[in-house]
């Protein structure tokens, strides 16, 4: 009787290892590809960012401590552009006409979109024609075609003073008024409520039922469930809102330059902060004055910014707080 053997494969080791080691380096050769056509379809990107963004924002940086007039080579004069600021009467009225703006614009803005959010939040019927003719304005508040049909309604014989008129109630020009032309650029501000209204809508769609329908069986009416519960839920919704709007409202120009036709008049009541780098950067050509205030901008919004962000802590509630 023979026995046969079962013979063992043999197990090559160099050549698994070989095998492994060229898998290896295809992956290797693969990621690198995929690499490079990510950097590919980044370049455009990257370049705009170095071109538009980058480059002016360290030239602006450098020509702040110039005189340039954009006709002669720049000269260094140091902090002279943010000395002669502290005694500029136009720098400081711009200032506190933007101020104005955004301290009165921004809260009666989110206040009105969440006053509309909470109405179309009730599901009545036709909601998405409702929610895109409420976000319209948003998409048009800041063109140069709002802004002159805005000077026609508020101007002597517009819309307004003709509606007053049916009442008996007799009113100038609203924009030739200093006491009344900031509040027109005011309430175009306010009319713009559209985007932040989309927003708050979505945030209020989170707000869970169960809480509110438990804070109903235990009595609580419905004022009580709006202040004590949508509210505390709606906080980083608001805040991101209010971000997002102080920042718009400081660096608002159109409305301003075209109602008042660029002037800021009547005495400077329109003269909004940008309004005035404009005029002092491309109607004196004083551009290093221009850069200097521009910075002062920026400086202030990160400010504000920041000490919203800091304030937040106090008054903002997260989900997983």
């Amino acid at each position: 009787m023979t026995l046969t053997m079962k013979r063992e494969p043999e197990v090559r080791t160099g050549t698994t290892e070989s095998a492994t080691t060229t898998g290896r380096k295809r992956r290797r050769a693969s990621h690198q590809r995929q690499g490079w056509v990510a950097h590919v379809f980044l370049l455009p990107w990257m370049l705009g960012m170095v071109a538009v963004t980058a480059g002016p924002l360290i030239a602006s940086a450098v020509l702040a401590f110039t005189d340039y007039d954009l006709l002669t080579a720049p000269s260094f004069i140091g902090f002279d552009n943010f000395t002669r600021m502290m005694g500029d009467e136009r720098f400081w009225a711009s200032a506190r006409v933007t101020g104005l703006y955004v301290l009165v614009s921004v809260p009666l803005q989110l206040a009105f979109a969440l006053f509309l959010a909470v109405i179309l939040d009730k599901g009545i019927r036709g909601l998405s024609l409702y929610r895109s003719a409420f976000y319209l304005p948003s998409l048009l508040g800041g063109s140069v075609a709002i802004a002159i049909l805005w000077r026609q309604l508020f101007g002597d014989a517009g819309l307004i003073n003709t509606v007053l008129g049916f009442f008996g109630i007799e009113a100038d020009s609203w924009l030739q008024n200093p006491a009344t032309a900031p509040w027109t650029l005011i309430i175009l501000n306010v009319w713009t409520f559209g985007s932040p209204m989309v927003i708050f809508l979505a945030g209020l769609r989170q707000v869970p039922d169960e809480l509110l329908e438990a804070a109903e069986v235990d009595g609580a009416g419905r004022m009580r469930r709006f202040w004590s519960i949508t509210i505390p839920l709606l906080t980083p919704i608001i805040f991101l809102n209010l971000i997002l709007q102080m920042i718009s409202a400081f660096q608002a120009f159109t409305q301003a330059h075209v109602v008042s036709g660029g002037t800021g008049g009547p005495l400077d009541s329109t003269l909004f902060y940008t309004l005035y780098i404009y005029q002092e950067g491309f109607v004196n050509f004083d551009m290093g004055y221009a850069a200097a205030m521009a910075w002062v901008l920026l400086i202030v919004i990160a400010i504000a910014t920041a000490g919203n962000f800091i304030l937040s802590r106090r008054w903002v509630h997260y989900g997983d707080e």
